[in-house]
């Protein structure tokens, strides 16, 4: 069996940090500079629409909040300005009340509505859905044919939800091994798709070789 790279393990080992550090909401979970800097670096999205994303998160999560309390349980995700509803609501006009609330928050440009009608999900349920974004992260490393940090993963009640900045080449391939996975009840593309020209512009190009440089007069 062919060994992972080096690369691969710390970005296993990382994945893993984050699905323990989730279990416990009360415990956050602080990266090292060179850890966070390398999954800033590699993300398609300019650092400028990262931090956007996480106060349209930090915004729209507080409208969400303002519109039911406790009575609900709501979980908002952004990537690329557009947002990821999921979760359970009491009622249908809830569910149309928080949608149309996060969708007034400055800067997003689209809200895809997944929650549910019905009673908040189990502490066990959603312990399984941590586990079960971490097997899917895991399987997004091991891959050889896609990047893992261009998807961001959300699973609630074992519904995958693939956010990303990606070709339809690579949304089609992450589906197909998020869809293999056991545990694993349907997949759902969230996804912002650009060109195969885009991508080869967005990939870091390797550094000039200053080996056979001429010789400065």
């Amino acid at each position: 069996m062919k060994r992972p790279s080096m690369k691969q393990a710390a970005l296993r080992c990382t994945a893993l940090l984050l699905t323990v550090a989730s279990l416990n909401a009360c415990a956050p979970l602080v990266l090292g500079s060179a850890v966070g800097s390398a999954f800033m670096a590699t993300d398609r999205r300019t650092s400028g629409t990262q931090l956007e994303d996480k106060g349209i998160e930090l915004k729209a999560a507080n409208r969400a909040r303002e519109v039911l309390g406790e009575r609900g349980h709501v979980n908002v995700n952004a990537y690329n300005r557009q947002i990821l509803l999921t979760g359970e609501v009491p009622n249908d006009g809830d569910k149309v009340a928080v949608e149309q609330a996060v969708a007034r928050t400055e800067n997003v440009t689209g809200v895809v509505n997944e929650l549910i009608v019905g009673p908040s999900s189990s502490l066990s349920t959603r312990s399984s859905d941590i586990l079960l974004a971490g097997k899917v992260k895991a399987t997004f490393i091991d891959a050889r044919d896609i990047f893992a940090n261009a998807f961001d993963v959300v699973v609630e009640r074992g519904d995958v939800y693939l956010m990303g900045l990606v070709t339809e080449r690579e949304a089609n391939r992450a589906a197909e091994l998020a869809a293999s996975i056991s545990g694993v009840r349907r997949v759902v593309k969230v996804l912002s798709l650009i060109s195969e020209d885009e991508l080869a512009r967005k990939l870091p190009r390797p550094p000039a070789s200053s080996g056979n440089a001429p010789a400065q007069p």
